[in-house]
């Protein structure tokens, strides 16, 4: 099992990076925020899980051992696979997404493309109590999204491509893309526009 790696990023993707580990270029998918913070040529180090399927084999990378170990968490649940573990994490921080868990916060977790209510409530079932059990005070924690939003063009069209791939349908990835992009200070690149939509689509 691939636990971590650590190299230069070759390449950045609005939900992945290519890191160089060994001479090899490894594309380890991962939530928008933490894709932003790789910077082509510097070094990074990510956490990682990989999913082993009869076709393929899956890297997804994280920011810290806390996202990482909630990703796999959250797969212990029916119906939950990777993809939409990371849609989850892509947008909610780790302590935002317990604390809709630990509270049952259904509103929070159906805001999440590919969760609906009743899977949301499956979700507050089957792990409300594993979250309290270590510890967590959901009355510490805040419910804060982990996203972002748009500028130009080429950058907004980009930006609604990676909203629709989470899941969000055309129509709410463009009024997030326009509540963005009138803002006064509104972000002008890629990364900081899809932070501040996934930022608004998890109000």
């Amino acid at each position: 099992m691939i636990a971590s790696v650590r190299g230069p990023v070759r390449h950045v993707g609005l939900d992945h990076l290519i890191v160089e580990v060994g001479g090899v270029g490894l594309l380890v998918h991962t939530t928008p925020a933490t894709a932003a913070e790789g910077g082509v040529g510097e070094e990074i180090t990510l956490e990682t899980a990989l999913v082993v399927r009869e076709e393929s084999l899956t890297l997804y990378g994280f920011a810290g051992a806390d996202a990482k170990a909630l990703f796999e968490q959250v797969q212990t649940v029916s119906g939950v696979g990777p993809r939409l573990a990371l849609a989850m994490l892509s947008v909610h921080t780790p302590d935002a997404l317990r604390t809709a868990l630990a509270r049952g916060d259904l509103a929070a977790l159906t805001k999440i493309p590919g969760i609906g209510k009743k899977s949301a409530e499956r979700l507050v079932l089957e792990l409300k109590d594993k979250i309290l059990a270590v510890g967590v005070d959901p009355a510490d924690l805040s419910v804060t999204p982990a996203g972002a939003a748009g500028a130009e063009d080429a950058v907004v069209s980009q930006v609604r491509a990676a909203l629709e791939g989470l899941g969000w349908n055309t129509r709410q990835a463009d009024a997030a893309l326009d509540t963005v992009t009138a803002a006064p200070d509104a972000p002008t690149d890629v990364a900081a526009v899809l932070r501040a939509a996934l930022r608004e689509l998890g109000r």
